[in-house]
C-alpha cells in the first residue's frame, strides 16, 4: 500500500515539476515586452482555450504544438494527465491540415494507472473570407479520430465545425459549432468525444505585449443522449515570446455533467517554414 502512494506521490511530484516549469516560464515572460510577430493573435482548439478563431495556419508555415500539457481532477479523486502534440501546415490559400497524437494518463484513487494514446486525430481548416466592415470571418473544419490506441475509440469518428470570428472595438468575439458522427458503442474509452458542442469566446489582445487573453463558455452533448448536457467555462491567456514561438497557459471547470472537474493546461507553439516547399524555394 505504502509503495503504490509512494509511487503515485513521485508522479505526481514529477508531473506538476512539468507543468511549474512550463508555467514557471510563461509567467517571465510576460513581464518581458517582446518585439515579436503576431502568431500570438491566432487561437487555436485548446491553445489555451477550446473555442478558436476562424483564421488558419498562414500558407506554406509549420505550426509545431510543442507538448501542450492538460491536467485534470474529476470528482471521485480521479487525476487524468494529457499531452497532445500537434503539427499544422498551411498548404493551400486560407487553408491548413493537422495532425495530432493525443497521449493520456489516469491515476486511479487506488494507486493504479493506465497510459495510452486515445486516437490520431486528423482535420482540415478552410477559411471562407477575410473579416470585413460588414462581414465577419466564416471557416468550415473537418475531423476525423481514428482508432488507435487504448483510449482511442473503437471505429472512426468524423465531425464537421463551422467557425466564426467577428472584431470590434477592443476586443474579437468567437463562436464554433461542432457535430460529431458514429455509433455511441464505438466510443470505447475515448475520452474527448461529444455528439454536438457550441460554445462562444471573447478575446482581448495587447499588441504592446504581445499577449492575448481569453475566455470562452460552451456547451457539449455527450454522444449518450440520455445523459446531461455539460456547460464549461474557461480562460487563458497567450504570449508571443519570439517571432516564431507563442506560449499559453488556460484554466477551465465543468459546472454541470456527471465529472465536473476543472482543468489546467500550459503549451508552446513553434511556427517554422521549410524554404523547399515555398514557391521557388526549390531554386
Amino acid at each position: 500500500m505504502f509503495s503504490r502512494e509512494a509511487g503515485s506521490i513521485r508522479r505526481w511530484r514529477g508531473g506538476f515539476r512539468l507543468l511549474a516549469i512550463v508555467v514557471g516560464i510563461f509567467g517571465a515572460s510576460v513581464a518581458q515586452s517582446a518585439n515579436a510577430q503576431t502568431d500570438y493573435y491566432n487561437t487555436d482548439a485548446g491553445r489555451p482555450v477550446r473555442i478558436e478563431d476562424a483564421y488558419p495556419t498562414e500558407r506554406y508555415a509549420f505550426e509545431l504544438q510543442l507538448a501542450p500539457v492538460r491536467l485534470e481532477r474529476a470528482r471521485g479523486g480521479i487525476y487524468a494527465w494529457g499531452v497532445e502534440p500537434e503539427i499544422a501546415y498551411g498548404m493551400l490559400p486560407r487553408t491548413h491540415l493537422e495532425i495530432g497524437v493525443p497521449v493520456a494518463h489516469l491515476d486511479l484513487p487506488a494507486g493504479d494507472s493506465r497510459t495510452g494514446v486515445a486516437g490520431i486525430e486528423i482535420s482540415a481548416l478552410h477559411n471562407l473570407n477575410t473579416e470585413t466592415t460588414g462581414l465577419p470571418a466564416f471557416a468550415l473544419a473537418a475531423q476525423a479520430i481514428l482508432p488507435v490506441g487504448e483510449f482511442g475509440p473503437d471505429a472512426v469518428f468524423p465531425s464537421v465545425t463551422a467557425l466564426v470570428t467577428r472584431t470590434f472595438p477592443g476586443i474579437r468575439v468567437h463562436a464554433n459549432g461542432q457535430y460529431t458522427l458514429g455509433d455511441e458503442d464505438d466510443a470505447g474509452a475515448s475520452l474527448e468525444l461529444s455528439r454536438w458542442l457550441a460554445g462562444v469566446a471573447i478575446d482581448r489582445a495587447l499588441p504592446l505585449r504581445s499577449t492575448l487573453i481569453t475566455a470562452e463558455a460552451f456547451a457539449e452533448q455527450p454522444l449518450d443522449e440520455e445523459a446531461d448536457l455539460v456547460w464549461t467555462v474557461g480562460a487563458g491567456v497567450r504570449k508571443q515570446r519570439t517571432p516564431r514561438l507563442a506560449i499559453d497557459a488556460g484554466f477551465g471547470r465543468r459546472l454541470t455533467g456527471d465529472e465536473q472537474e476543472w482543468y489546467v493546461t500550459a503549451g508552446a507553439t513553434y511556427a517554422f517554414s521549410i524554404r523547399a516547399l515555398m514557391p521557388g524555394g526549390g531554386r
